[in-house]
């Protein structure tokens, strides 16, 4: 009774849940994720792979990121929401207009956290992390302080 009962709930969700998805499937093993550096809003020095999505484009993106020891974003803002999780490492984060490592919280292998859209937020590791971000695109950030942003850095 309770197997018939069990299919008789289970196909119908997984029929909706394959109509929701369409036939857009990506399936990535570790070792084939392609990294380079990052794009030219962020500090150097990391490493960023694109896992899906498009961050151009509207709809879902998902990327990863090796941060070295030391590793530091400024303050910032994005205007979609940004969910983090913390897949190796420790990652701290804080809100504000500057830079408070005292205050911002330090989240080790497992943590997750969400910067709501317009949140200005800052991040750094000591020791090194490596995180996977999901996003709505199209992706955007801007820097409280102009100067911080690698954009504006005199060209070598």
């Amino acid at each position: 009774m309770r197997i018939a009962l069990l299919t008789a709930i289970a196909a119908p969700l997984l029929l909706l849940a394959k109509v929701a998805l369409g036939d857009h499937q990506t399936l990535t093993s570790g070792s084939k994720i392609k990294w380079g550096p990052p794009p030219p809003a962020f500090p150097q020095n990391a490493k960023f792979a694109l896992i899906d999505g498009d961050p151009a484009s509207t709809g879902l993106v998902t990327v990863r990121v090796i941060m070295p020891a030391g590793y530091t974003v400024p303050p910032h803002w994005h205007p979609t929401d940004e969910h983090v999780t913390v897949l190796s490492g420790s990652l701290s984060l804080g809100m504000g207009d500057t830079i408070d490592k005292a205050h911002a919280t330090t989240l080790k292998t497992g943590g997750y956290a969400v910067a709501p859209t317009n949140m200005h937020h800052y991040a750094f590791t000591t020791g090194g992390a490596t995180l996977q971000i999901h996003m709505v695109g199209p992706f955007g950030i801007t820097y409280v302080n102009p100067a911080d942003d690698p954009r504006n850095a005199p060209k070598k």
